[in-house]
């Protein structure tokens, strides 16, 4: 059926978290220093979060990331920006004339608000939000989110807006995941399967919770509307459905969480902790082991550098064979489909 002649185009907002724009200490440090102050990804009175981290931890920090940012750039750049570049086509292609993709960072460039302005310029009817992080957190979509409402707000015709806020248990999503981890099963025997997700506070889950629902423990054994917004909830059933398609037992397969920023003993984050997952493995005969990291749909720092090569070095030291990282999502045409159906569904 032909479209009405009055009906115009939806408009379709891809965000992932961010990037510098080239590994140099002061482009990085822009980066952090962005990041790091967001009230949502570091929840402290604004009097002491700025002047901790402008003045102390990013000064500290940027220098150190920037020789792990220059391991991972690509003669393409970063390839968390052009694996958003170029699923933003693909699903364009796929999704037709009827809709307009834009996609943006919520740190650093391409801006959400650029990509919101070509949205408004393009006079879309209504906007779909769709942060690319499979597991709902305060610290990453609903930073996203509140910053599209910010932008949008200050607009004087504001068009509706809608948001996927979560896609940890979308049949595509889990679909694509379990294709790739196929892939890399038929190639050789794994012993065990380790699921890393980036952590958390564990005070955003407690803070998020339904009437006090999330207790950080057996609440996650299953998901419904009580925990469907909770973080480690949401991890929990992306790796039941995975393991489900893999065909793995329980006891075939691990939880945990990487990549905390502070000391576990003031500010204690999701547990139990990737890195201290994986040294006791080889001693209990596990000696081959298939990373996952669900968090991700693209390859970032956390994903090829932490993941793929800094836990692979501690499983080896530890005595362990062979760890091998499940590539991400990128832009498998599986996943670009997958894309496209969440958003014709909403």
């Amino acid at each position: 059926m032909p479209s009405s002649p009055n009906k115009g185009r939806i408009g379709v907002l891809l965000v992932n978290l961010g990037t510098p724009d080239s590994p140099q200490t002061s482009d990085v440090r822009r980066y952090l220093n962005e990041f790091l102050t967001d009230a949502r990804v570091v929840d402290m009175p604004a009097a002491i979060r700025y002047p901790l981290f402008r003045g102390l931890v990013v000064p500290l920090r940027a220098p150190k990331s920037a020789k792990i940012y220059q391991q991972l750039w690509t003669d393409r750049g970063s390839p968390l920006l052009f694996h958003g570049l170029d699923l933003q086509k693909l699903v364009q292609e796929k999704l037709g004339n009827d809709y307009l993709v834009a996609f943006g960072m919520r740190y650093q460039n391409p801006s959400i608000e650029k990509a919101l302005e070509e949205l408004r310029d393009a006079a879309v009817e209504r906007i779909i939000v769709l942060p690319l992080f499979p597991q709902y957190a305060a610290a990453s979509t609903g930073s996203v989110q509140e910053k599209v409402m910010e932008l949008v707000s200050k607009w004087w015709v504001i068009p509706s807006v809608s948001f996927i806020s979560t896609f940890a248990d979308d049949p595509g999503f889990i679909g694509t995941i379990v294709t790739l981890g196929k892939e890399e099963m038929a190639k050789r025997h794994y012993d065990h399967v380790v699921f890393s997700y980036h952590g958390i506070p564990e005070r955003h889950v407690l803070k998020g919770s339904h009437n006090g629902y999330c207790q950080l423990s057996g609440c996650s054994n299953t998901y419904n509307e009580k925990n469907r917004y909770c973080y480690r909830a949401q991890c929990f059933e992306t790796s039941r459905l995975v393991a489900q398609g893999l065909g793995l037992a329980p006891e075939q397969y691990t939880i945990a969480f990487q990549s905390r920023l502070q000391s576990r003993l003031r500010d204690p984050w999701l547990q139990p902790y990737t890195d201290e997952v994986l040294k006791p493995l080889p001693e209990k005969g596990i000696k081959n082991v298939l990373a996952f990291s669900p968090a991700f749909v693209a390859d970032c720092l956390e994903t090829t550098i932490e993941v793929g090569e800094e836990f692979k070095e501690l499983f080896e030291e530890a005595g362990g064979e062979h760890w091998q990282l499940v590539p991400s999502l990128n832009t498998h045409p599986q996943w670009v489909q997958a894309v496209a159906d969440m958003i014709h569904r909403n």
